[in-house]
């Protein structure tokens, strides 16, 4: 699925019909630029969640954790690790967590992640960003991307 979001608001919106619909265990992993609105679509993606407070970036804290009323949502920012360091990131103490979803930004520092995962790509575009999204492995937004491509009016 491939989209163009023209501002900052389309790009929390796209990300909070995301994270209304993920549930426990689910990992999506957020690839793009600086700048390229990966925090951003965090943004959304902890609305969805029923969390109400400030989102940022976890560059310099690695990761924050967004309580929200429906779901706890784990962000991880692996921008400054390197190779090798990310093998006591808990990832899957926190795939385990019977409330809560992880998104991760520069996924590409670790090689290998779970089957099942949403990948998003983030790119500047003349007229904003260009969003594609892919559902890997089953259960994963699947069933649900119709319903979500047919709410969102970009």
């Amino acid at each position: 699925m491939r989209l163009v979001a023209v501002s900052e608001s389309e790009t929390i919106a796209f990300g909070a019909e995301i994270g209304r619909r993920l549930k426990a265990g689910d990992l999506v992993l957020l690839f793009g630029e600086l700048g390229a609105g990966k925090t951003t679509l965090v943004r959304g993606l902890a609305r969805g969640a029923g969390f109400r407070g400030r989102v940022s970036s976890p560059t310099f804290a690695l990761a924050h954790v967004y309580r929200g009323r429906r779901l706890t949502l784990h962000h991880l920012d692996l921008y400054r690790l390197k190779a090798g360091e990310t093998s006591e990131l808990g990832l899957d103490e926190l795939l385990a967590d019977p409330r809560g979803a992880v998104a991760v930004e520069w996924p590409e520092k670790i090689g290998r992640w779970p089957r099942r995962r949403l990948e998003i790509r983030l790119a500047h575009a003349k007229t904003g960003r260009v969003i594609r999204m892919r559902a890997v492995g089953s259960g994963i937004l699947t069933k649900r991307s119709n319903l979500l491509r047919s709410k969102l009016s970009w």
